[in-house]
């Protein structure tokens, strides 16, 4: 007989960080779902959701408030970082669970921990300003998608460097993104569209263009590369 082997705990392969963040988006999220079902909260936990969307969510007319009438204040400030960490509903935030998963180990084997921060952090920052100047509706903003599509931008990136390497296309590298878009499209098409992609497609955007900067070896390290290429 062959002795049985300990089965491999499946939280060992994804690193601390990014399993801390889901961690918090789970542990938000059935702390909402359970006060919806009124396992908790009493007749009050009914509205715990629209009373937690209150206090951290993002909006576009807090762009106008602080950059336009100069209304600035810690309310305002802390929703860029706050939002990511709240739902529309469980399967909002389990999509949003799975996604950081994946792509928080695949990343996160790569970056360190202050690096991967850094870039969760910036792509959900500058997703909602970038989102707050140039949405043409004051819709909600909330969930860590932006900060997702920032992890895609630095696979994307990281992908580019593996088939560069490979000899091979290196425009493959945008496939998951072209995939995700597309299928953003159908639903917008079926559904109704809202203007929350910009902060998505902006989250991308800023999580290609600074995963230069954070992964192994930063700034120089990209800048050897392209002299190789030259």
């Amino acid at each position: 007989m062959h002795d049985s082997e300990p089965a491999e705990n499946p939280f060992n392969a994804v690193p601390f960080v990014p399993l801390i963040l889901v961690l918090i988006i789970a542990g938000v999220e059935f702390t909402l779902s359970a006060a919806a079902n009124g396992m908790i909260g009493g007749a009050q936990g009914v509205g715990w959701r629209s009373a937690v969307f209150g206090e951290i969510q993002f909006y576009p007319e807090i762009m106008t408030e602080v950059f336009e009438r100069g209304r600035g204040s810690f309310d305002y400030y802390k929703r860029f970082v706050t939002y990511p960490f709240v739902h529309a509903n469980f399967s909002h935030a389990l999509w949003a669970c799975v996604l950081l998963l994946a792509l928080g180990k695949f990343v996160g084997e790569i970056f360190s921990a202050a690096s991967f921060l850094i870039l969760f952090f910036a792509c959900s920052i500058f997703g909602a300003a970038i989102y707050g100047l140039l949405s043409w509706q004051n819709t909600q903003l909330i969930g860590a998608y932006p900060g997702v599509y920032g992890l895609i931008g630095a696979y994307t990136y990281l992908m580019w460097l593996t088939l560069g390497r490979m000899g091979d296309n290196q425009f493959k590298a945008f496939t998951l993104i072209g995939i995700l878009l597309g299928i953003l499209l159908v639903y917008s098409m079926i559904f109704g569209s809202s203007p929350t992609w910009i902060a998505e497609v902006a989250g991308f955007l800023v999580g290609l263009f600074i995963a230069p900067l954070l992964a192994p070896g930063g700034w120089a390290a990209f800048l050897n590369r392209i002299r190789q290429r030259e």
